[in-house]
């Protein structure tokens, strides 16, 4: 009897329990409330496209072992691996420089800084784009070899970074300290202008008798960076060839001509100078394939060249895959969009860039995705002749030197902070009831996962995540995106 009365006790007890825990959810939002006992726990961070939460650490959600019945599932498959994945930010601007240098004290940018790039305490930060000399963000017109136009210098003597030493070397120095983990990619605007042949840094082309200095020029770039401390991984030839009537450093250069400087020269050098940096093609935007595609069909091109880079301004996304299914072998790189005041929605541009930037650029094969300008002030500079209207990732005010986090930090957080370089993308599917949604896993090299949804329906979803023997459930607010770790 007494056995008897000890179970019906403890079924009671049980039963209670049960009631407690599957009580119903206060509002749609709330989280889930599962039963059976935990195998592990599920990192949470959601961004809500009506800035209720802005990249907020959620409560742990329950790993359990039983699959509900009652939702749609997202099944998570390890085994299935696509492209390896580098990183995710901005460029280091020379006017992005200049505002973390010259506008804020030391212990301001120290600040900024650690909300930018420390894995733990801010977003983990991990890939950067530099600009090879003046960009259409800089207080100046400049290259590292700037000498009178009707001058020559095929020896390079004159060359100098002594304008990076100003604002962008400084500041390199001092994220690297705080995360040392980072890829960094070269991109010139111009070369200098006696090397071009309208001796101009705007517009022109690149002289068919410096092609070989130009080269050298980069080696050079890279050794002396490499003396700062600073390892540069990656270069463009050239930012947007196919853009050279700007008022601002750009220049010429058809897909012909820039095969020619990769397998000819610039290629050549690097493997003389044991430079490992790797050369990415093209730099411009979606709406052209071909450019890419024909300098890596090109047999000596190819075996210099690791892969191509693309920026937003025209074009679809989905050719990123185009290109990718045409040279398999080779990597892509997503390097360029902005942001500005012709767009101020914040749940527009967030779901845009998940859309497109972020998840879209992973989808189609990217192994980055890189914004514009990393810090402008606020009015959108300073500019060199530029865009007038851009947005930084972070708002620097020029007379204060208070910061603003933009929609583009909430949009790069919501990955750099979880998806480490090294992390392979890997395969999903979801039940065909889960519809108005974009979601993109990953593996990390320390075996944890991450999953991260974009929700565009105007009302919440609820699904199970399953991978393997591990299940957690979770409601998503609408136009929110979340990103889990486990």
């Amino acid at each position: 009897m007494h056995i008897i009365k000890t179970l019906k006790v403890l079924t009671l007890a049980f039963l209670s329990l049960l009631m407690i825990q599957c009580k119903g959810k206060e509002t749609p939002d709330d989280p889930i409330i599962p039963v059976l006992p935990d195998v592990g726990k599920a990192q949470v961070w959601l961004t809500r496209g009506d800035k209720g939460k802005l990249f907020n650490k959620e409560a742990d959600l329950s790993i359990r072992t039983t699959l509900p019945e009652e939702w749609p599932v997202i099944t998570i498959d390890t085994a299935i691996q696509f492209q390896e994945i580098d990183g995710y930010g901005a460029a280091l601007t020379g006017s992005s420089a200049y505002l973390l240098n010259k506008v804020m004290s030391p212990a301001q940018r120290q600040t900024a800084l650690k909300q930018l790039f420390d894995v733990t305490d801010g977003i983990g930060i991990s890939f950067l784009r530099l600009t090879m000399g003046a960009s259409d963000f800089s207080l100046t017109d400049y290259t590292y070899n700037d000498i009178p136009v009707n001058d020559t210098d095929f020896e390079l003597s004159s060359f100098s970074l002594n304008k990076d030493l100003e604002d962008v070397i400084p500041v390199l120095k001092e994220i690297l300290a705080i995360n040392s983990n980072i890829f960094l990619m070269g991109s010139p605007w111009s070369p200098p202008a006696w090397m071009k042949t309208n001796k101009s840094l705007k517009g022109g082309k690149l002289r068919l008798d410096c092609y070989d200095v130009y080269a050298d020029y980069f080696v050079k770039y890279i050794q002396a960076m490499e003396a700062e401390g600073i390892h540069i991984t990656h270069v463009t030839p050239q930012n947007e060839p196919l853009y050279f009537t700007a008022g601002y450093p750009c220049m010429e250069m058809q897909a012909d001509e820039q095969a020619s400087f990769i397998k000819n020269h610039l290629g050549p050098k690097f493997a003389t100078a044991g430079i490992t940096t790797k050369i990415i093609n093209y730099d411009h935007n979606w709406d052209n394939t071909n450019y890419s595609i024909s300098i890596l069909n090109d047999p000596q091109a190819r075996q210099f060249t690791a892969g191509s880079g693309f920026h937003a301004y025209a074009g679809n996304v989905s050719a990123m895959t185009a290109v990718h299914q045409a040279h398999p072998d080779k990597e892509l790189h997503f390097t360029e969009i902005s942001g500005g005041a012709w767009a101020t929605n914040f749940e527009d541009n967030l779901i845009w860039n998940m859309q497109n930037i972020f998840i879209g650029t992973a989808s189609n094969w990217s192994r980055s995705a890189l914004l514009w300008n990393l810090a402008l002030n606020q009015n959108f500079g300073p500019t060199n002749n530029g865009c007038s209207n851009c947005r930084g990732v972070i708002t620097i005010h020029q007379t204060s030197a208070q910061v603003t986090l933009n929609e583009e930090y909430y949009s790069i957080a919501h990955f750099s902070k979880l998806v480490r370089p090294g992390a392979k993308r890997i395969s999903f599917l979801y039940a065909q009831a889960l519809t108005k949604i974009d979601a993109v896993a990953f593996l990390n090299t320390d075996g944890s996962k991450v999953l991260i949804i974009t929700n565009y329906d105007s009302n919440y979803k609820t699904f199970s995540v399953k991978q393997a023997e591990k299940v957690f459930s979770y409601t998503i607010p609408a136009r929110s995106v979340v990103s889990f770790k486990w």
